[in-house]
């Protein structure tokens, strides 16, 4: 298959197509990527991601945010009779004051972390999605594959059956036999192959789609919905794919730890206020001096507030070579984005060429499969009267077989390499599409999160 099929972060390889005419209650391709956006695994792992990095926000403000501790203590003791009770307790509170901007360019990192995120799901779910067409198109494919394959067998056990009975009438040869009985051999084979292909491909489609494929109505190229030229497709994916998005994104991120770590070299300001209540209470009579200290309790109440000024001086050379380690993946980061606009230009290039490959190659192979029916049919009848061979018939039964499946081919690879534009442009996506599906929208887990002072349970209630 081309290399449209991959999608451009995708580790799995899966295929698609279209069915001759079926029931209206068929399934329909919008409809399995409706499915696959449902309930594949793959993209429910990757939204649970992406609300995992929304946290990541709420731990950066906290540093905004005071802590507040209860504190306690009881002491217990006893010496030469005398039993002697003290302890204490209270609030404490400390609050960071400055913290060489460090809080600030954590959150404004942990923010674009998470648009970041948002847009490598975007890409994810147009990989997914991508997958459900091709896993579509190919068991529609191979199913017609195995049809073709089942119709040669049929016309090949008749071509056996004719020549046996033309060589009991003496009008023809053992020779014709054995060439009819030995393609026929080899036309067995080769359906074995197509009938497991089927099942390969109904498992992928399994697993892509989340259910079993059932009958699959036919599937038309979405080329109404394509770029006009090449340059508008290089174009649009330049600005619009969530694949270089997501990488400028962690150009921000990386931008903003350069400066965070750059904080720890800054003065660090703190303030903390404690209130708190303490009590003894003594009982007994002294062993050696014979005195009574009488029962006796007594409370206490205390309070302070401070700050703390910390000036860092020198720090081993740690906080420097942090400075510099994070200056360098800001380097990187900018490279990837240069890296993967590679990427994205090449899967364009590579997608556009496929679909107008494909175009071609559905047109030069209806017009070889109407010549190759012609040709069968004249062919036999020679044979018939005599002015053809046996193999004469079979190569050109071959020819018409080959053109045949290299028809049903060609037509997957138009439907694949139309979508594949879609994806590769950036503009594969449930909206677009006209799915019917309530769309996930990662922004609501994000912002239900991103401000909360505390609370365990999360937006969904777990």
């Amino acid at each position: 298959m081309s290399f449209v099929r991959k999608g451009i972060f995708a580790a799995v390889l899966l295929s698609a197509s279209a069915l001759t005419a079926v029931p209206s209650s068929a399934e329909t391709i919008l409809g399995a990527m409706a499915k696959a956006y449902q309930n594949n695994a793959t993209l429910n792992s990757s939204r649970a991601g992406v609300r995992v990095t929304d946290e990541t926000v709420a731990i950066a403000k906290s540093g905004y945010r005071p802590t507040i501790n209860g504190i306690g203590n009881i002491t217990y003791t006893s010496q030469f009779g005398t039993r002697l009770t003290t302890g204490n307790w209270g609030v404490q509170i400390n609050q960071t004051l400055f913290d060489g901007f460090q809080t600030k360019n954590n959150v404004a990192g942990a923010e674009s972390q998470v648009f970041a995120a948002g847009e490598s799901l975007r890409n994810t779910e147009m990989n997914i999605l991508f997958n459900a067409v091709s896993a579509y198109a190919d068991v529609i494919q191979n199913r017609k594959i195995a049809v073709l394959r089942k119709q040669n067998l049929e016309f090949l056990d008749e071509q056996v059956r004719s020549t046996k009975s033309r060589l009991e009438v003496g009008e023809g040869t053992r020779t014709d036999v054995a060439q009819a009985e030995a393609a026929q051999q080899q036309a067995i084979a080769t359906l074995a192959a197509a009938k497991a292909a089927v099942e390969t491909s109904e498992a992928l489609y399994e697993q892509v789609i989340g259910e079993k494929p059932g009958k699959l109505t036919p599937a038309n190229p979405v080329s109404n919905m394509l770029p006009r030229s090449l340059n508008d497709a290089l174009a649009l994916a330049a600005s619009q794919h969530p694949a270089i998005l997501a990488t400028q994104y962690l150009v921000d991120a990386a931008g903003f730890a350069v400066k965070s770590t750059e904080g720890q070299l800054l003065p660090q300001l703190s303030g903390s206020a404690s209130a708190t209540r303490s009590f003894q209470i003594s009982r007994g009579i002294n062993e050696i001096t014979g005195v009574s200290p009488g029962n006796s309790k007594e409370y206490f109440n205390q309070a302070s507030i401070g700050a703390t000024l910390t000036v860092p001086i020198y720090e081993a050379g740690r906080t420097s070579a942090q400075v510099r380690q994070s200056k360098e993946s800001l380097s990187q980061a900018r490279i990837q984005v240069d890296v993967m606009g590679d990427q994205v230009r090449s899967a364009v290039q590579a997608a556009w060429a496929a679909y107008i490959s494909a175009k071609q190659g559905v047109e030069a192979n209806r017009s070889a499969v109407s010549a190759a029916k012609l040709a069968l049919e004249g062919i036999v009848e020679e044979r018939n009267v005599g002015q053809r061979t046996t193999l004469d018939v079979l190569i050109t039964q071959s020819d018409l077989i080959t053109a045949e499946v290299s028809l049903v081919q060609s037509e997957d690879q138009l439907l694949t390499a139309s979508y594949g534009i879609l994806q590769a442009t950036g503009q594969l996506y449930a909206r677009r599409l006209g799915l019917q599906v309530t769309e996930y929208r990662p922004e609501e887990h994000y912002d239900a999160v991103k401000d909360k002072w505390y609370g365990l349970r999360t937006p969904d209630g777990r």
